[in-house]
């Protein structure tokens, strides 16, 4: 065979070569996938909107929400004040844009916080075994025969906020709350992930060769056993911003000076038959985000599940 043909045959079998080796990626093919994923791409130009909307409501109104207006009680939606205005005079289109700012915060902090626990609790389980296993699924059951509304509203009621509490103690409690509660999904998703992973021959050749127990979890296991937890935590993002307007919407959770969506809910309520933009349109916000998330959540998931493609 001639160095012509050689080179004829390289050129036409490289592209395939290429795509083989892309193919053995799965990031890379959950990649593609998403991409090509309609809701993928609405839900992640929500959540940047939203996210955005958090850190910077200043690109959004320059009305300062505390700022009332008795005059205007009960206005309703015009061309001056788009959303209308609430009992105390405040805008309310004001109030929904910096209202963002605190449910979003309880989100991504209690995921946070119960994917950190969840995630140490499950790995040490089913890296170690035996009593400590056994006793950690013991507790983790304990905390799982508590309905998490429930548990939430009596760790609320017994840690109440007040007029009186700082901001970040007013956020701080919800967020206290909704992780001690949340962590034992992830505790034992994790802990199925590890013990999945566990029995891989990089893992034993790992324990062969002397390395270290934080060695081994950090470098071998973590990176293999982490996607079906990143993936239930960022449902569990739009899961725990609908519970903090729950709690709010009870009187329990975030109170002022905080402003967040579960509140303006909860304030509307007395006056939905006269004042309807005072709960419609903050219930709009609150659904479209905690969907977004949702949304984002499953894309992640099918992209990521061999068996669904």
């Amino acid at each position: 065979m001639t160095e012509a043909t050689l080179a004829a045959d390289a050129q036409t079998t490289s592209p395939d070569d290429q795509s083989v080796g892309e193919a053995q990626s799965l990031s890379q093919e959950a990649w593609k996938e998403l991409r090509r994923n309609p809701l993928f791409v609405i839900s992640l130009i929500l959540i940047t909107i939203f996210v955005v909307m958090a850190i910077f409501p200043q690109l959004f109104t320059r009305i300062n929400p505390n700022d009332g207006v008795l005059a205007k009680s009960l206005t309703p939606p015009s061309s001056d004040q788009w959303f209308g205005r609430d009992l105390q005079g405040y805008d309310v289109y004001a109030r929904t844009i910096y209202g963002a700012r605190a449910s979003i915060l309880v989100g991504l902090f209690a995921t946070f916080f119960t994917s950190l626990l969840g995630v140490a609790i499950g790995t040490v389980a089913a890296y170690y075994g035996g009593w400590l296993d056994s006793i950690v699924m013991r507790i983790t059951d304990v905390f799982f025969a508590i309905p998490f509304l429930l548990g939430g509203i009596l760790f609320m009621s017994t840690f109440p906020n007040t007029a009186n509490s700082s901001y970040a103690s007013i956020v701080g409690k919800v967020v206290l709350a909704l992780s001690v509660l949340g962590w034992p999904g992830i505790a034992r998703l994790m802990r199925g992930a590890v013990l999945q992973v566990k029995p891989n021959e990089y893992v034993l050749a790992a324990k062969a060769l002397g390395a270290s127990p934080w060695r081994i979890i950090r470098s071998h296991i973590l990176p293999n056993a982490m996607a079906p937890v990143m993936v239930v935590s960022m449902i569990n993002l739009g899961a725990y911003i609908g519970a903090e307007a729950t709690l709010s919407f009870l009187g329990i959770g975030l109170v002022a000076p905080a402003v967040s969506w579960g509140v303006a809910i909860s304030d509307s309520l007395p006056y939905i038959r006269q004042a309807w933009w005072f709960l419609v349109f903050p219930s709009i916000f609150l659904s479209l985000t905690v969907l977004a998330f949702i949304m984002l959540g499953d894309a992640i998931r099918d992209a990521f599940d061999p068996k669904g493609r």
